[in-house]
């Protein structure tokens, strides 16, 4: 199966840029693995079971690129996290906030649980996207949940 490279532009630039932004934290380099992710697709020639396949294989590629960035010798200096924030509009300031605190997180936390959570995988395609043990996968979702709830409980306990 192949679907036109417009349409798959369309349909998941906003979920391949937030993947992408959660390992190299930059807004511009972020874009960058976007165009990278899509190229790579269009001038391909795999062929997929479904669209979900394809689905995973964008996220699965952005996650690979923007981890090669962040290796990069020649990384760029990154936008501040409270920066990127701004630029996005949340239905609550708990939304805010609680997307915030996992973008705090260490990646191989805040990368589980934001394809979790934002991006509705189950724990075993998470584990196919990240090239890791389900295992590893559930430790990691339940050690980020864990650093989560301290975070919040902390901030809430600050408000009082």
């Amino acid at each position: 199966m192949r679907t036109d490279t417009t349409v798959l532009v369309e349909r998941y630039k906003d979920n391949v840029f937030a993947a992408a932004f959660s390992v190299c934290r930059n807004a511009d380099d972020a874009e960058d693995v976007v165009q990278e992710t899509f190229l790579r697709y269009h001038t391909g020639n795999k062929q997929f079971d479904s669209e979900q396949h394809i689905r995973a294989w964008l996220l699965r590629v952005a996650v690979n690129k923007a981890k090669n960035i962040n290796r990069s010798f020649w990384r760029r200096t990154s936008v501040p996290l409270e920066a990127y924030i701004q630029t996005l509009s949340f239905e609550t300031h708990e939304a805010e906030s609680f997307f915030e605190q996992v973008m705090k997180l260490p990646e191989k936390y805040r990368m589980p649980l934001h394809l979790f959570y934002y991006e509705d995988y189950s724990v075993r395609e998470i584990a196919d996207i990240l090239g890791k043990p389900e295992s590893t996968v559930r430790v990691q979702l339940s050690r980020g949940r864990t650093m989560l709830k301290n975070c919040l409980t902390e901030e809430w306990n600050d408000d009082e």
